[in-house]
C-alpha cells in the first residue's frame, strides 16, 4: 500500500466564537470581567481578549499571571492567586457564561451560506472551541435554532490538553472518518486555534474582523472607514505572524475561495506542513 497525497479538502474544522457565532467575540471576554469583578479584582477586557482560545480554565490561569492583574490581586486577598484560587473564579465564570451566552449567539453574516457551500461540495463539518462542554451544550442549542449544525463538536474537556495543543482538532478527523489531516483546514480567531491547526498538520486560515483580535461588533465593523480598516488589518496580520496561518481572511464568508485555493494547491501535491 502506497501514499497518495490527498486530491482535496475532506473537512474545515471550524471554531464557535469570533468564528461562526459572536460576533467580535463577547461572550467569553465580557464573562471573564465579571467573574473576576465577584473576587474584587479588576479586569479589562482588553486584558481578558489576550488569550482567547486557550481552555476557559488555563485562560484564568494566564491571566492571574500577568504581573499586574496579580497585584490587583495580591491587594484583596494578601498573596498571588494560586490553582485553587484559579479554580474557584472558574467555578463563578462557569454560570455566568452559561447566562450570558444567549446575549452573543448570533451568526455570523455569511456563515451559514459560506458552510452551506461547503457541505455542497462534500466537505464535513467539525467544530471545536476554548468553551467546557456545559458551555458548548449551550451554544451547540442555539446556534441550532439559527440553522447551523455540526457534523461534530468537541469541547475543550473532551481532550486531555486544550488549545494550542492538537487534541481537540485531532478529535474531529476521528470523529469524521477523514483519511488525512492534509484534506482538513481549521479555521479560527485566535492564534491559539491556529497553532491548533498547525500542530494537527492541517491547513489553517485565520479570521482578521469577525472575532477577537479585531473585538468590535458587526454594526461597530461596518461603520469603519478604509483608512482605520488597512490599518486595522496591517495590525491583526502582525499579532497572527508567528502562528503562521497559510491563509489569512475578513470573515468566513470569504472561506469558500480559500478552500477552492487550497484544493488547487493539493492537485499540484502541496501539502500543508511544507507551507
Amino acid at each position: 500500500m502506497n501514499y497518495t497525497n490527498p486530491s482535496k479538502i475532506q473537512a474545515a474544522i471550524l471554531d464557535w466564537a469570533g468564528t461562526v457565532v459572536d460576533f467580535g467575540s463577547f461572550a467569553p471576554t465580557q464573562i471573564f470581567v465579571e467573574a473576576f469583578a465577584e473576587f474584587d479584582v479588576q479586569v479589562s477586557i482588553e486584558e481578558a481578549r489576550g488569550p482567547m482560545g486557550m481552555g476557559k480554565w488555563d485562560h484564568i490561569r494566564t491571566l492571574c499571571d500577568q504581573p499586574q492583574i496579580t497585584e490587583r490581586y495580591k491587594k484583596v486577598f494578601g498573596r498571588a492567586p494560586t490553582d485553587e484560587d484559579v479554580t474557584a473564579i472558574y467555578e463563578r465564570f462557569m454560570p455566568l457564561q452559561i447566562e450570558k451566552i444567549a446575549e452573543h449567539s448570533a451568526l455570523i453574516p455569511g456563515a451559514l451560506q459560506a458552510i452551506a457551500a461547503l457541505r455542497e461540495q462534500g466537505i464535513k463539518i467539525g467544530s471545536c472551541s476554548g468553551y467546557p462542554a456545559q458551555v458548548m451544550a449551550k451554544v451547540v442549542e442555539l446556534a441550532a435554532t439559527n440553522g447551523y449544525i455540526a457534523d461534530h463538536v468537541v469541547a475543550t474537556d473532551d481532550v486531555p490538553n486544550g488549545r494550542p495543543w492538537p487534541a481537540q482538532a485531532l478529535a474531529n478527523v476521528i470523529a469524521l472518518g477523514i483519511d488525512d489531516v492534509a484534506a482538513c483546514v481549521k479555521v479560527d480567531d485566535t492564534t491559539p486555534g491556529i497553532l491548533e491547526g498547525r500542530r494537527a498538520g492541517m491547513w489553517t486560515v485565520a479570521l482578521l474582523f469577525s472575532g477577537n483580535a479585531l473585538g468590535l461588533t458587526y454594526a461597530q465593523y461596518q461603520a469603519l472607514d478604509a483608512k482605520t480598516l488597512i490599518a486595522e488589518r496591517t495590525r491583526i496580520h502582525e499579532l497572527f505572524r508567528n502562528s503562521q496561518p497559510h491563509y489569512l481572511i475578513d470573515t468566513i464568508a470569504d472561506l469558500p475561495q480559500v478552500i477552492a485555493y487550497i484544493n488547487l494547491r493539493l492537485s499540484k501535491g502541496e501539502m500543508p506542513q511544507s507551507s
